[in-house]
């Protein structure tokens, strides 16, 4: 187990995915996908768009660029705007990502108040981090200070009673099957006040 401050967990997951790289957009493969997506033929998404269907072939197979009288035609038949022809999707999903994270087998990171076990740590680009924590702690002032971090967080309480403490409202004691969702940004700690170390699944938000 390697020494790690659980407010370094955030930018460890951010850092484990490559940096996005942006792509030239592709019109014609756009204008097909939009076509597609209506679920139109050529002929169909054609005549919506008051174009000869060779010239929206020619448009879908890069072989001809069309004028902006086009382009406005284009999006009044496939509803949707100018601007959005040349703006591909807010997010491409991609289908069938998988991590399996068998018991005891995640990234261990441990500290004076908890000891924490990354999960699904082979996926990069994640929106969420997930990780299992044994909480040491017995009281607020083994931290030394607020914990806080950008995003939003879930936590669900496996085994044992915790207190949580949050920086706007009352402690509040937590059993088994018990969960809390919350701003992450605002300051929050969490200790153990069951005999056993309670064990709690935390998850992240990274977006």
């Amino acid at each position: 187990m390697t020494s790690t401050d659980p407010r370094q967990l955030i930018s460890i997951a951010r850092e484990s995915g490559d940096a996005a790289q942006a792509q030239p957009l592709d019109l014609g493969a756009r204008v097909r996908d939009l076509r597609k997506a209506q679920g139109w033929t050529l002929e169909q998404a054609a005549t919506q768009a008051g174009l000869a269907r060779s010239t929206l072939s020619k448009i879908e197979n890069g072989q001809m660029s069309p004028t902006y009288d086009a382009l406005k035609k284009l999006a009044v038949g496939l509803q949707i705007s100018v601007p959005q022809l040349f703006t591909p999707p807010q997010r491409d999903q991609v289908n069938g990502r998988m991590a399996i994270t068998r018991s005891g087998e995640g990234t261990g990171h441990a500290t004076a108040t908890y000891e924490h076990e990354l999960l699904a740590e082979s996926l990069t680009k994640k929106q969420m981090l997930p990780y299992r924590a044994q909480v040491r702690a017995r009281s607020p002032e083994e931290f030394d200070g607020w914990v806080r971090h950008d995003g939003e967080e879930f936590l669900y309480v496996l085994t044992g009673v915790i207190r949580l403490y949050t920086e706007f409202y009352e402690p509040i004691e937590m059993k088994r099957g018990d969960s809390a969702y919350y701003d992450a940004s605002m300051g929050h700690n969490v200790i153990s006040v069951s005999a056993e170390d309670a064990t709690i699944l935390w998850v992240t938000s990274l977006a």
